[in-house]
């Protein structure tokens, strides 16, 4: 069958990701990707350690950024995007900086890193005080606030799960448990760190419930990512990519002062019909 008349295929615009080699959220960050856009993805070797501050510097050594980088070369990716939010921000700002620099170094016309992209989506969203939400131990959350703290973001609120492993299991209640108490101080905005914490579906139902924009780690890389190909990441109702979602007001205050926003462990049958349709998680593998 004759099926020149099809055409195609058609050109693509290529984003290289380098991830750890514990990521297993792929899918998760094409659901931010346009039609016309790619995603070229390698991850670093493996290294028997889990997730902890040392385990954010090994993945983030300049010699396993320069492989990564040069591995993605013959697919020609416009950008480089380093999908780690650990390794991104363990070496503070100068650390991220250096990163990009590296990355630059290999070759990468563009390159961008997850924690730069924090920056980049706060400094969009005009967001000085943030909530934080974090699946790490203590110690990879101080890091992280400290990097914030770098850059003149301050933290009013934080919850973390303490996990070292499994990330990607973590269901979607847990994340928006998390989010509501990490909101009870009051911010600007709501960030849910760690590449690895699947995110996509839950971020319009808790900035309906919340207030307040929700970001999280695969979003602000997408959503940077894509910008510097001079596109726009795509999804549902989101503020960080449809800025008419974005609440006119200032800051927002914690959710036991604003009507209809529902305080930390509410009682049961209160929170019936805010995340109706919500799966427990990412959709499933086939």
């Amino acid at each position: 069958m004759d099926v020149s008349f099809l055409g195609g295929p058609h050109p693509q615009r290529g984003v290289g990701v380098v991830a750890p080699f514990d990521f297993a959220l792929d899918r998760e960050l094409w659901r931010w990707v346009p039609d016309e856009v790619s995603l070229h993805l390698t991850r670093t070797p493996y290294v028997p350690v889990e997730v902890s501050l040392d385990l954010a510097r090994l993945v983030s050594e300049h010699e396993t950024l320069g492989e990564a980088v040069r591995a993605l070369s013959a697919a020609e990716p416009e950008v480089l995007a380093y999908a780690c939010t650990s390794g991104s921000f363990v070496g503070g700002i100068a650390g991220e900086r250096a990163m990009c620099e590296a990355m630059n170094r290999e070759g990468a016309g563009a390159s961008v890193t997850t924690s730069g992209a924090l920056l980049e989506a706060l400094d969009d969203l005009g967001a000085r005080r943030i909530a934080l939400v974090t699946p790490y131990t203590w110690s990879v959350t101080q890091s992280l606030e400290q990097y914030l703290g770098e850059s003149g973001v301050s933290v009013t609120g934080r919850a973390y799960l303490g996990l070292t492993r499994h990330i990607w299991k973590v269901p979607y209640k847990d994340v928006a448990e998390m989010a509501r108490r990490a909101v009870l101080g009051g911010a600007d905005a709501l960030f849910i760190s760690c590449t690895n914490l699947a995110t996509y579906d839950v971020i319009p139902q808790l900035e309906a419930e919340l207030r307040m924009p929700v970001i999280s780690a695969n979003q602000v890389t997408m959503w940077s990512a894509l910008r510097r190909l001079g596109t726009h990441a795509v999804g549902p109702y989101q503020a960080l990519i449809n800025p008419s979602a974005r609440p006119g007001a200032g800051p927002v205050a914690g959710p036991g002062s604003l009507p209809g926003v529902l305080p930390v462990d509410p009682p049961r049958g209160l929170t019936e019909g805010l995340t109706e349709g919500l799966p427990e998680g990412p959709p499933p593998l086939p």
